[in-house]
């Protein structure tokens, strides 16, 4: 009896071994297991605010501001709803309706929603907080500094906080008294110009001698061009007549907080050999022409008066 108790143990060891190995799960397939268990816990989320309207009130840097150093302004925009875990119905601003985009979980709280790619921060009935991300070939690239964007439901909005969006969107306190400092910054230092809310508007004096036109950004789904990106880059098309030569020349000026033309740099490659001279052409037609044929009003920024950048296309016609 003895003897047949001890020949039965390596069989129970080894069918003991047998299962532990039928039950080891490789590192592929635990990854995919923990990728279906977050996808299911995405889908039920979503599942929980189907159909809620919900309207972007903030979008921020990490700092909690609105404005970045150049004088870029974030500014909210989005309006959707989820109709299902796969889809959102969101706002088109270009054709005034509503579109039916997808929804795809990834991993780890990422999702692509309509076609941008975003992590989710925190989610309830009454609010939406997303990290917007940049992917490249579905790889997260790290950039600094992040940018955050928060949607309230209308419901909220309007029963509970009793407010509209057009208050909610309104500058905070704390992007007031950034632009303002930038502004005194500005104003002491061209160096420290930034691009106005309000650009800079240019004007001819003399209109027969000095036609000024604003050149006008295309808007294009595909370059992704809005209203707000007018404002970052302003750049004028001059004609002089009556020039003392025929010329071409792009380059960028400063413009002050009293409206007075400054040249900044060429636009242009120019040869080493002739940069001293191009350059000296460029600030003589600033000097010479601009501040006596042409009246700027300054930019602004939040009511703010302050230096901005401006970018001229300049052609002389000779007399």
């Amino acid at each position: 009896m003895k003897n047949n108790t001890y020949s039965i143990i390596p069989v129970i060891l080894a069918i003991s071994f047998l299962s532990i190995a039928c039950h080891h799960i490789s590192p592929e397939e635990k990854a995919k297991e923990d990728l279906a268990q977050q996808a299911k816990k995405a889908k039920l989320l979503l599942k929980s605010i189907k159909g809620i309207r919900y309207t972007e009130v903030k979008r921020v840097f990490d700092n909690g501001l609105s404005f970045n150093q150049d004088g870029y302004r974030l500014k909210p925009s989005w309006r959707l709803s989820f109709s299902s875990p796969e889809s959102v119905n969101i706002f088109n601003p270009d054709s005034n309706i509503f579109i039916n985009a997808p929804v795809k979980f990834d991993h780890d709280s990422i999702f692509n929603i309509a076609w941008a790619w975003l992590k989710l921060k925190s989610l309830n009935k009454d609010s939406l907080k997303f990290q917007v991300l940049k992917v490249e070939d579905r790889i997260i690239v790290d950039q600094k500094p992040n940018v955050f964007i928060t949607l309230y439901s209308d419901r909220y909005i309007h029963d509970l906080l009793h407010t509209d969006t057009v208050k909610l969107w309104r500058p905070t306190t704390k992007d007031t008294l950034y632009i303002k400092h930038k502004a005194m910054q500005a104003n002491m230092n061209l160096d420290s110009a930034f691009a106005a809310s309000q650009p800079v508007v240019l004007e001819s004096k003399r209109p027969k001698l000095v036609s000024i036109k604003k050149k006008e950004l295309n808007n294009s789904l595909v370059d992704e061009v809005t209203s707000d990106d007018q404002y970052l880059s302003p750049e004028y098309d001059i004609t002089i007549k009556n020039a003392y030569a025929n010329f071409s020349y792009c380059f960028s000026i400063w413009v002050d907080e009293h409206g007075k033309l400054t040249f900044r740099k060429s636009m242009l490659f120019t040869y080493p050999e002739f940069k001293k001279t191009t350059l000296n052409e460029m600030k003589g037609i600033v000097d010479g022409y601009l501040n006596h044929f042409v009246s700027a009003i300054p930019g602004k920024t939040l009511g703010f008066t302050h230096s901005s950048i401006v970018i001229l296309n300049v052609r002389g016609i000779k007399r």
